[in-house]
């Protein structure tokens, strides 16, 4: 994307700031065919415009011709008549071509900022998605994107063009009028622009509030067909439509304000452009009747100023245009000049791995600085091992996984992989060595075939077919009447837990990294199906590096070595049968989980 030298307040957004920010989209550096097409439209511009200002004086000579007295002069009448209407349909003609002629230009110009944005949207930190409503940022690049056509039309197409024409008709008006007529349009021209951006202004600020409050009402329907189950296990359906309504409602008033406005705008123009034609002919028949000027000059003056009204008339829906415009590429850009949290150093290298051990030493770290979740901790991972980190809720279990995926910086300490610390090489070569198997396997609105295939770029079918077979899935998709090709609705929907859960580790295998981290992988199935992707995930494990972090310990009992957590801290660490002995944390809630399930099994022995 092209380097954003300065930064821009947000005051600064919606004027020459941003503007100066679009001007590299749509002019490419390395695009000179697209150069060359915006050349042509600009040409074909002037073209256009020289042929209307000459068909007025084609109407005036067929006027001043049918006039005269003596003999009807028929075909010179008729030739200007050719000529007029020869000249309207090449101006017409002009404009299209241009527009076939420009049409790439603006499109290319649109993808590249819609492109750059969503790159950037996938380069910013966790933190920021957390804290951002996908419903928003989507109807944002949607509206910056939409913006970007219309503005570079209405820009380059309407408001030079009516320049230029406005140039040229003060120098035909005063040859051969005088320079009442300039002077009377100069003012009227003035009065007409102050007026429209005056009154656009206020509209703009109401278009805003309408903006914010049609975000508003597309994120709480977003937000809530997203969360579709949770609504109908809460009977919530009546609370949810009241709370989009009253979003809608709240819209809808503002939109009321804001085409109310666009009627009083309408009308302050079509008082002043009615006064200017008024005044010019009313001077152009004075003057007819001291013989100055013909009925000709009256018909001239009447076709240059109804040519003139029609850009005029178009200026205010032009100028709120490009504001709106600037104000939705402003959001945009904001978007793209996010900083992002987590970067990668100046120069920094590739992660190579010989030996796949993770270690933290000394890391401090929490969301927010007034709360630290990880205080000092410090552990090894020996390559090849297997190692569990246990704790109660809220020990920082989850966060040891954010950090080795690099979605957070640590505030102060290392994390190394290999002895190389991961804050000084790349985040994507940091990533290309770590799979996952989360809690929640969210998968993509697409087939399972696609799925799992996301774990590595390029990824053929027959890796595809071996990451299914290991992960123990390969029977199930082939009972399926599509296969590989069988949908598996948003977020995976269609699938139960456990295929869900199949489906991430046959994709985590298709990534094949060293170093594996299980993310209570099994903590929300049942029993049966718990054990039979413990199996699976044991079978992947091995020759691997991995790390489970786990609420239930009897899935972590045969690790190598298990770290218990205690509010960030470090607590106990050893074997499971050394922990039992030691009678620590780690005992006390190996004894209460058991007594949980000593007492489930005893209430489904009762019910039974």
């Amino acid at each position: 994307m092209p380097p954003d030298h300065t930064v821009i307040a947000p005051k600064d957004y919606d004027g020459w700031a941003t503007i100066r920010r679009f001007l590299p989209y749509l002019w490419p550096k390395d695009a000179p065919a697209l150069r060359w097409r915006i050349f042509w439209a600009m040409v074909l511009v002037l073209a256009a415009k020289v042929v209307v200002l000459a068909t007025p004086l084609a109407m005036k000579r067929v006027v001043d011709t049918m006039a005269m007295d003596g003999d009807p002069l028929l075909w010179i009448a008729l030739s200007f008549v050719i000529a007029f209407t020869a000249g309207r349909f090449l101006g017409a003609s002009f404009d299209q071509v241009r527009n076939i002629v420009f049409e790439r230009v603006g499109q290319e110009a649109t993808r590249q900022l819609a492109q750059d944005t969503f790159g950037r949207l996938h380069a910013l930190s966790l933190r920021f998605h957390l804290s951002r409503r996908t419903g928003e940022i989507t109807k944002t690049i949607e509206r910056g994107t939409k913006s970007i056509d219309s503005m570079l039309y209405f820009l380059l197409f309407n408001i030079v063009p009516t320049i230029l024409e406005l140039i040229a008709l003060a120098v035909i008006f005063y040859t051969m009028f005088g320079g009442e007529l300039v002077a009377a349009t100069a003012v009227t021209v003035v009065v007409y622009i102050a007026l429209t951006r005056w009154i656009t202004e206020w509209r703009t600020k109401l278009r805003k509030e309408m903006n914010d409050l049609d975000g508003k009402a597309l994120s709480r329907s977003v937000d809530s067909l997203l969360n579709y189950e949770t609504v109908k296990y809460f009977s919530a359906e009546q609370r949810e439509q009241q709370r989009y309504a009253s979003a809608a409602h709240e819209y809808a008033e503002a939109a009321i304000k804001s085409e109310n406005s666009l009627g009083l705008l309408n009308m302050a123009q079509a008082f002043v452009m009615n006064a200017l034609m008024a005044f010019a002919l009313g001077f152009t028949v004075w003057k007819w009747s001291q013989g100055a000027l013909t009925v000709g000059d009256l018909v001239a003056v009447q076709t240059y100023l109804t040519q003139l009204f029609r850009p005029l008339d178009m200026l205010g829906f032009v100028y709120r245009t490009i504001r709106q415009g600037l104000i939705d590429m402003a959001a945009m850009f904001k978007l793209i000049d996010t900083d992002a949290e987590v970067k990668d150093a100046p120069g920094a290298p590739a992660l190579a791995i010989g030996r796949a051990s993770v270690a933290f030493e000394n890391v401090h770290f929490g969301y927010e600085q007034d709360r630290e979740i990880l205080h000092g901790l410090s552990f090894e991972v020996p390559a090849g091992s297997h190692v569990a980190i246990v704790g109660p809720s809220g020990a920082g279990k989850s966060t040891i996984a954010r950090l080795l995926f690099r979605f957070y910086d640590p505030w102060s300490g290392r994390i190394l992989i290999d002895g190389q610390d991961i804050s000084q090489v790349t985040q994507a070569s940091l990533r290309a060595q770590i799979g996952i198997v989360p809690q929640d396997s969210v998968l993509f609105n697409d087939t399972i075939g696609y799925n799992i295939a996301y774990g590595r770029d390029g990824a053929s079918i027959e890796d595809v077919s071996r990451a299914a077979r290991d992960a123990a899935i390969l029977p199930f998709i082939e009972k399926l009447p599509l296969g590989f090709e069988t949908e598996v609705g948003e977020r995976g929907l269609k699938l139960s837990g456990g295929e869900k859960q199949r489906v991430a580790i046959a994709r985590t295998l298709v990534k094949d990294p060293p170093i594996l981290l299980l993310d209570e992988a099994t903590s929300a199935l049942d029993s049966r199906t718990e054990q039979d992707i413990l199996a699976t995930l044991h079978r992947v494990s091995e020759d691997r590096t991995s790390i489970s972090i786990a609420h239930r310990l009897s899935t972590i009992a045969d690790a190598d070595e298990i770290l218990v957590l205690d509010a960030g801290r470090l607590a106990e660490r050893g074997s499971h049968a050394a922990l039992l002995q030691r009678d620590g944390l780690y005992a006390e809630m190996w004894q209460r989980q058991q007594a949980e399930r000593h007492d489930q099994e005893q209430a489904a022995e009762a019910a039974e």
